[in-house]
Formats: structure tokens, C-alpha cells, sequence
């Protein structure tokens, strides 16, 4: 929004499926692209973007296959960590699902090579972050599990980058900061899916003023009320359902 501020936006929640992380990958690569299938034409959007790194490390090609538009995907943050560390050693926050990929382990191969990657999943992380985007105090308990999953395994004391590999993550930033019992810097991909959407849309004409967004849920409308303040300050005022 802040590179495309003029770009009319649909974020579509898949509350129904909720967690993606703890589903199996033919679950996933049969709900994704049907899920967006079904998007694409209520709504006609000029790109798609799958904000999840689980559905985008088993379902992008899937997704690729089926839609006439351009998919822009949401994969872990190895390769500006392997720029970023200073002691070679990252830490990698995932769920369940995203950590075990193969997807990842190319990322790393190709990426971070003369790395240590150490991964840990932490599928109670994404209830932490819906939590507080509902104006809720995350769980203090997760937090720190999460943080001491990386940093009490073998090497776990020389992190000082760790990769936030679920876009639910970077909500309790702050939180996982203020855990970490020494000095970690956390990053995620947000701004390089930004830049990615805003080249491939490079010739677009969009309308002359701001368009109000709309909020497409998969899950029954009154369970996200709770989340209105947090999502309206993004100028995301329609919520629908699907």
C-alpha cells in the first residue's frame, strides 16, 4: 500500500482453513488454487499474491498452472539473512509445514551454503499474532518457547538473524525482540514480494484517488469483527464473505 497507494485491494483471509501449517501438503495444493480460483473471478484483480509461505512453497506452481494472471509468491527471507549475518549463523521461525520443505532446503543450498540454518516450528506463534490483531495481549509463554526453540539448540547462542517464515510472524516482532536473550535482528520478505507486485504491475493505470479495500473471509462473518480496528487503519472498510 505504501508503493501502490492508489492500488484497489482485496485481502482475502482463509479463516475456514486455519492454520495452513498444520495441513498436509495435498490438502493445501488442492485448496489453494481452488480458494483463489474462486477470488480471481468474483473479483477480476490484475495480480495475485499468495501472503503465506506455506501455501506458496507447496502450491505456487499449482496456483501458476491455473490462473491466466500474474502470482507473485511469499518464500522464507534465506537469501538477504546470508547477506545480513555477521557470526553465519540464522535462525529460521516457520510453521510445521514450512520448515520441512524442500523448497527451503534449495533456498538454503542455493543461498547459505556457508551457513548454519537452524530451524524451529512454532504453529502457536500464528495464534500469538492473530491475538494481537485483535487488540489482545500475545501469550508471553509462546513467545519465549518460540525464541528458546532457535537459541537452545546446538549453535542457537551464536544467532543474530532469524527469518520470520510465516506472514503471521512479523505482527509480534516486537514481542520475539524483547524475548531473545541476546542481540537478533528478524526479517522477513515483505518489502521484496512489495517491489516484485509494484514492477509487475508497472504499467497499470489506477483510479485517480485512494479505493476503500475489501476484507473477503472464508469463515463466517461476525468471527471477524474482532479484527476491524486493526485492519481498517490499512483503509480496508467492505467485509465479505466468500
Amino acid at each position: 500500500m505504501k508503493l501502490l497507494p492508489r492500488a484497489p485491494i482485496v485481502y482475502a483471509a482463509d479463516y475456514a482453513g486455519l492454520p495452513y501449517g498444520m495441513k498436509s501438503e495435498a490438502e493445501l495444493a488442492s485448496r489453494v488454487p481452488a480458494l483463489l480460483g474462486r477470488l480471481v473471478e468474483r473479483y477480476k484483480p490484475a495480480i495475485a499474491t499468495i501472503a503465506c509461505n506455506t501455501a506458496s512453497t507447496i502450491a505456487l506452481d499449482h496456483v501458476r498452472s491455473a490462473l491466466n494472471i500474474p502470482v507473485v509468491g511469499t518464500v522464507p527471507a534465506i537469501k538477504p539473512a546470508s547477506l545480513l549475518t555477521k557470526t553465519g549463523v540464522i535462525g529460521l521461525l516457520g510453521t510445521k509445514a514450512t520448515i520441512r520443505q524442500p523448497y527451503v532446503d534449495k533456498l538454503a543450498a542455493d543461498f547459505a551454503a556457508d551457513k548454519i540454518l537452524i530451524r524451529h516450528a512454532c504453529p502457536e506463534l500464528v495464534y500469538a499474532a492473530e491475538a494481537k490483531l485483535r487488540g489482545e495481549t500475545p501469550d508471553p509463554r509462546v513467545i519465549r518457547e518460540a525464541i528458546t526453540g532457535l537459541t537452545d539448540q546446538p549453535g542457537g547462542e551464536q544467532i543474530d538473524t532469524v527469518i520470520l517464515a510465516c506472514t503471521h510472524f512479523p505482527l509480534v516482532r516486537d514481542e520475539l525482540s524483547a524475548a531473545a536473550p541476546q542481540s537478533i535482528q528478524f526479517i522477513d520478505g515483505a518489502q521484496g514480494i512489495a517491489r516484485r507486485i509494484a514492477h509487475l504491475t508497472r504499467d497499470m493505470i489506477w483510479p485517480g484517488e485512494r479505493q476503500s479495500g475489501i476484507f473477503v473471509t472464508t469463515g463466517a462473518l461476525p468471527d471477524i469483527e474482532p479484527y476491524r480496528p486493526a485492519i481498517g487503519q490499512y483503509g480496508i472498510e467492505r467485509f465479505e464473505t466468500l
